[in-house]
């Protein structure tokens, strides 16, 4: 159902990102349709190699499926909810659920540099580090170790989805202030607080 005066309440909130949720497999057309509307999109993707029968085929497959990122700078959240593929767009109580441009600047700097990225179960706490040198210097995540591989995890918490990126553990700092930071977001998110739809399309 569209409620046109919580679209008027978001006006002043024209610069940020925010999430909407698609049909399955719609991410690629509707994230195509948006940006041929001026859109401002991200849609992370990754490389994934399955089996078939006589061969093995790589498949460039969404990072958070069913999801796409968008940014624009009009009060135009109904030309994006009405766009065929679209479910809704992701709120918390009666306003946009806004994801944090460190987040999404993350996200994107570990698809655009050659680094193995995948999807992950999702974290909310841990060791927080930062990349000190290479192609990801800067980035910052949740460090994590699977046998002898060292993974950087970056989420996006309004969808409560991780992504993990292999790092070698010598490129690494902790992070100042991260248990301050993290005992912050743990506030919010630890309870396992679901985002809402704020604007559905049927």
């Amino acid at each position: 159902m569209l409620i046109p005066n919580k679209f008027e309440s978001m006006a002043q909130e024209r610069s940020a990102w925010w999430a909407l949720y698609t049909r399955h497999q719609h991410e690629k057309t509707v994230a195509e349709m948006l940006s041929a509307k001026g859109f401002e999109v991200f849609l992370p993707l990754y490389e994934s190699e399955r089996q078939w029968k006589d061969r093995v085929k790589k498949l460039s497959l969404p990072l958070f499926p069913c999801y796409v990122f968008v940014r624009e700078e009009g009060n135009r959240q109904l030309q994006a909810v009405t766009t065929p593929g679209v479910h809704m767009i992701l709120s918390r109580g009666e306003r946009v659920a806004l994801i944090p441009e460190e987040e999404i600047q993350g996200i994107r700097r570990i698809v655009e540099e050659p680094c193995r990225v995948e999807p992950h179960p999702f974290l909310k706490c841990g060791e927080r580090v930062r990349v000190t040198r290479g192609c990801l210097e800067g980035v910052e995540g949740i460090l994590v170790r699977r046998k002898n591989v060292y993974r950087l995890v970056l989420s996006v918490h309004t969808l409560a989805q991780s992504v993990a990126v292999e790092v070698d553990a010598s490129d690494v700092e902790p992070v100042a202030g991260a248990e301050l930071a993290g005992a912050l977001l743990g506030g919010e998110y630890a309870e396992g607080k679901r985002f809402q739809p704020m604007f559905s399309h049927a």
